[in-house]
Formats: C-alpha cells, structure tokens, sequence
C-alpha cells in the first residue's frame, strides 16, 4: 500500500525487504494511526453512541483508489454522515494543518501538440520558457519547490507564502512523436479556481510567446483531477474542537495551498461532508526531515501519539455532541 518504485538510502529498521522498492510517503504510519485510534475508541464503546468506520485508501496520488472503493459500493454499505482523513507531512512533529476549502491546488494534465518533431534539448528548452511566462521569476523561491513549505518567511504558515496564487507547470514532462506530429505533456496546478477556464488560453500565450505560434497545432486537457475541499462547518468545529483539548499551538495556520500531493479523498467528499488534515512527522533537532517521495526521507514517529490522541479525542467528542 506504501510501495514506491525508488532506490533511495533508507535507514529504517522496517525498510523493504524488496529490491528498488521503498516506504516513501507515510502510509504505514498512517495504517498504524488507525489502529492506534480504533483500540482506543474500542477502549471507550460505552460512549460510541454510533458507528465508526476506518478505511485505509489505497493509491490516493493516482486518483484510482477511493474512486474504485466508491465503484465497489463502500458507501452504500457504511453510508457515513462525516469523514475525516490525514496524511503525513513535512509539518514539525506535534503539529496539525487543516483549513476550510482547498488544501490543495488544481491539477491539471495539459498536452501540446505541434506540427514537427522537436528534438530532445529543444523540447526542454521550450518547456522552460513555458514556465517562465507561466511564472515569472519574481521570487528566489518558487511553490514547486517544496522544501520550502515550512520557511517561516515563505512557506503555508507565514501570510506572505509563496504557495499562493499561483499557476505552474511541474518541470518533468513527456514529449514524444506520433503520427508525423510531436506531444508535449505536462501537469498544471492553479490555485484559484477562477481562473481555470482560462488556463487553455493562457498556456497557448505562453507557446506563441516562446516562438512556437507557426508550430503550435492544438492545446488540450487530457486529464483534470478533482482536489481536495474542506467542509467549512466541519472543518470550524473540528478546529475548534481540538483547540478546546489541546490549545491553539498544535495547529500551524496554512496561508496556501500545495503543489503536487493532490489525493483522491476528493471523491469521498464528493459524496460526505469531510475534512482533510495535515499531520507533522520532521523533527529538525533529530535531523529527521519528512519529505514523502525524496531521499532520506524518514518520520519521527512521535506523530503517531499525536494522530492517535487528536483523532480519538475528535471521533469521541463528535459523537457527544450528535
């Protein structure tokens, strides 16, 4: 469930057993999260007046998993009024992010086609003019770099962070020829919905204005993944809820919205309000840095306790109040 197809050095005790295979991005700390919550909830039955379901989704980066457990009728069997997810981040250990609406930007796979073969460095070089017009170079910073996240100058907790109000194009491409025609694809991200219906417009702009406008043959969507959208009231009342146990300080503001890491627990708010939470795994002082997908990427599993005692506490207050 955790599996990614990469070589990195992983230092873990619990590290793959399988070659070129590692734990890169959390979901085993997320399984063990759930456990975690469920003895504790079992612990409390008497004070369950309802039903909790846990669901652990499966491939939530490339929007199949919660979409195939919709097909297979999960909902109609449990039928849940509220639902609330997580996903480990570069957070500090002990924090918590969440806020009302997007979480996310708008993800976009977008394809150029062209009418002549361009060759390889070309190609790239086209592709970097693309984004400079996309995005100017007005910061030392830009929002795919993701490092960033946590500066207290630029990154989601700071007012003035560098992920928002953004529009960029992810700097890995595929360009290829078929049919004496040559393809450039790419992935968009765009944080304010608004703007959306223009992106077509915009990025044919910006071909023409890196000298491809005799090329330039079509621009397309081929693929267009749903983002993740906090319920406003439960997201408000969970906030406030775990800010009455645990004070203010176990949640870090978010100012922006994040590039890449989309999840498919889109489609399970499509059908039950639901919110989406953050949840800090780095602990700089131990040296441990939790980037999902990048090398040494490693969590300070300190996090679980805080999952566990938050989450338990959440589901546990909930159901005092319905």
């Amino acid at each position: 469930m955790d599996a990614l197809p990469q070589d990195y050095p992983d230092n873990a005790l619990f590290k793959s057993t399988k070659k070129s295979i590692q734990h890169g991005c959390g979901h085993d700390v997320h399984m063990t999260i759930g456990l975690g919550i469920a003895e504790v909830l079992a612990k409390n039955k008497e004070s369950l007046h309802g039903t909790v379901c846990f669901i652990f989704q499966p491939e939530e980066e490339t929007f199949i998993g919660a979409k195939a457990m919709i097909d297979n009728g999960l909902l109609s069997k449990i039928n849940p009024d509220e639902i609330y997810g997580l996903h480990i981040s570069a957070l500090p250990v002990g924090q918590i992010m969440v806020k009302p609406n997007e979480m996310f930007a708008y993800q976009k796979r977008i394809r150029i086609k062209l009418k002549n073969e361009l060759p390889k460095e070309e190609a790239k070089a086209l592709m970097v003019k693309i984004n400079n017009y996309l995005f100017p170079a007005t910061t030392k910073a830009k929002p795919w770099q993701l490092q960033y996240i946590n500066d207290p100058k630029i990154g989601l907790m700071n007012p003035n962070t560098i992920f928002k109000d953004y529009l960029i194009m992810d700097e890995n491409f595929t360009a290829y020829p078929k049919n004496n025609l040559f393809f450039i694809e790419a992935y968009l991200y765009e944080t304010n919905s608004a703007n959306l219906k223009n992106m077509i417009l915009k990025f044919k702009q910006a071909v023409t204005a890196s000298g491809y406008k005799d090329q330039l043959l079509s621009v397309s969507f081929i693929q267009e993944n749903r983002t993740v959208m906090n319920n406003e009231s439960l997201t408000n009342m969970a906030t406030k809820t775990l800010k009455s146990i645990y004070g203010s300080t176990i949640f870090s503001p978010d100012y922006g919205q994040l590039p890449f890491f989309n999840d498919d627990f889109s489609y399970f708010q499509q059908n039950i309000p639901g919110v989406y939470f953050f949840l800090g795994g780095s602990n700089l002082e131990k040296g441990i840095i939790e980037m999902n997908h990048a090398p040494n990427f490693e969590v300070d599993e300190e996090s679980i306790r805080t999952g566990v005692k938050c989450f338990s506490s959440l589901i546990l207050e909930r159901f005092k109040k319905n």
